[in-house]
């Protein structure tokens, strides 16, 4: 179940919050528990074997950190235990069929009767549950006694299937000390809607260009090629951001504080601000978890260096189970690298902003290509390589039907509305209620009409 479904919208978040609210049971348990059930509900309309899945990984964490709280000396083993049977799941069932199929074709031998289905939101709740075990190991929370507080945490269906990935000590106190109020109710809302235009009236629209230019599958011009990778790089931007309003809007619907995971990506200055602003919570799970526990940039150069390959190689393999995520890692690994060691950004001045676009719309047609081959070769296409010309007649069909969204979308994604809000005053505060009902009701009406609703983070 998606959060821009009939399915959610008309019938699981209308009844989950008349019961949620009802006025004859009101206590946080009460609620916690049905909040848990809710969730888990949620999870198996799509995933009805794989619930149990999370289930017993919700048992296991519990478990080992309550063993982890008690533990003296052998704390460290009992951490190493549990982070090990949380990461060999997440690799038999997100990499195993990847990794024998590449073994199979270096040995010759076939497994191709191995394909294990991948559970929706693997990725995501697989870091909270490590979240989870790290934060109690290094004293920065206490270990739940309660399994179902620790299930609400990891299974809470706002953030389940996409994120942001939240940190446990970031939470532990809201499980039970939480404040639903109005206010907070209609401002949760407002950022759902929001989030539900990005996905159904943008992002949805820009799948579609994008899907129907990276598909083509003869040559193209230049600029087709372009067009292709600029729609997928508003796609994915609203996509996911819109997904990430969605979830954050929700959590305050029942009293959640998730934090921010995108700041406006697309006008930064560099590659290293770029990441600063693009799914944030990811990053900073990485540079907490991994990256700091390292040496972080506190060692020598070649180890700093090292540091920062294993960083971005497993950023890159965290998106999925193909060499296009590890090559689009490790792309990223080269420009962060190269812009710590020379100052790039700053000497480019006011170019430096073309130079990080360019770079992003480089990596994600890449990430949005079925391999590297495949990447490559489209992206030579966008520097003239194998095309038919530099503009042709498929380019100006796509772009006299999509301009004036293509514009919308580009003047979205830079920090307008923010701009409007602080400077607009009682104009503003007067149109924006207006604004969101029609927002929401167009987005109801697409919803219903259209059957083209894909998500791109639904897969990993």
């Amino acid at each position: 179940m998606v959060f821009s479904s009939t399915v959610f919208l008309f019938l699981f978040l209308p009844l989950t919050v008349i019961i949620y609210y009802n006025p004859i049971y009101s206590g946080r348990r009460f609620r916690n528990i049905f909040l848990l059930l809710a969730s888990l509900f949620f999870y198996a309309w799509g995933e009805p074997l794989f619930v149990f899945l999370m289930m017993l990984s919700i048992l296991m964490g519990w478990y080992v950190g309550r063993k982890i709280e008690l533990a003296q000396e052998k704390r460290r083993l009992v951490l190493t235990i549990g982070v090990s049977f949380h990461l060999i799941l997440f690799f038999v069932f997100k990499y195993l069929t990847f990794a024998l199929h590449e073994l199979g074709w270096l040995f010759n031998a076939d497994f191709s009767a191995v394909n294990i289905a991948l559970p929706i939101g693997i990725s995501f709740f697989t870091f909270q549950l490590l979240s989870y075990l790290f934060d109690i190991y290094y004293g920065k929370a206490k270990a739940q006694k309660n399994v179902l507080d620790v299930g609400l945490y990891i299974a809470l269906f706002p953030q389940l299937i996409a994120g942001p990935i939240v940190r446990y000590d970031t939470i532990e106190a809201q499980i039970s000390g939480r404040q639903e109020t109005l206010s907070g109710f209609a401002d949760g809302f407002l950022r759902f809607i929001y989030g539900l235009a990005k996905k159904v009236l943008i992002a949805n629209y820009m799948a579609q260009l994008a899907d129907n230019i990276f598909d083509y599958g003869q040559s193209m011009s230049v600029m087709t090629a372009w067009l292709g990778a600029v729609a997928y790089t508003l796609q994915i931007y609203f996509d996911f951001s819109g997904y990430s309003d969605m979830a954050i809007g929700l959590g305050k619907m029942f009293g959640f504080t998730f934090p921010e995971n995108f700041r406006y990506p697309y006008i930064a200055k560099s590659c290293t601000e770029f990441w600063r602003r693009w799914h944030i919570s990811l990053g900073s799970w990485f540079r907490d978890y991994v990256y700091i526990p390292l040496g972080g940039n506190r060692v020598g150069k070649s180890r700093w260096i090292i540091n920062l390959l294993v960083v971005w190689s497993l950023t890159g393999f965290w998106h999925g189970a193909n060499w296009t995520f590890l090559a689009w890692g490790l792309f990223y690994f080269a420009l962060l690298l190269g812009e710590k060691l020379t100052g790039l950004p700053e000497k480019l001045g006011h170019f430096a902003h073309i130079y990080t676009m360019v770079a992003v719309i480089i990596g994600w047609t890449m990430f949005r290509s079925p391999s590297i081959d495949a990447g490559l070769a489209y992206i030579g296409a966008m520097f003239g390589r194998n095309v038919t010309g530099l503009i042709d007649e498929t380019a100006w069909t796509y772009l006299t039907g999509s301009y004036p969204l293509l514009m919308v979308a580009i003047i979205l994604s830079l920090p307008l509305w923010p701009y409007l809000k602080e400077h607009g005053g009682k104009l503003i505060a007067y149109v924006e209620p207006l604004w969101a009902v029609c927002l929401f009701l167009l987005s109801l009406i697409m919803t219903v009409s259209s059957g083209y609703n894909p998500f791109i983070y639904f897969n990993f």
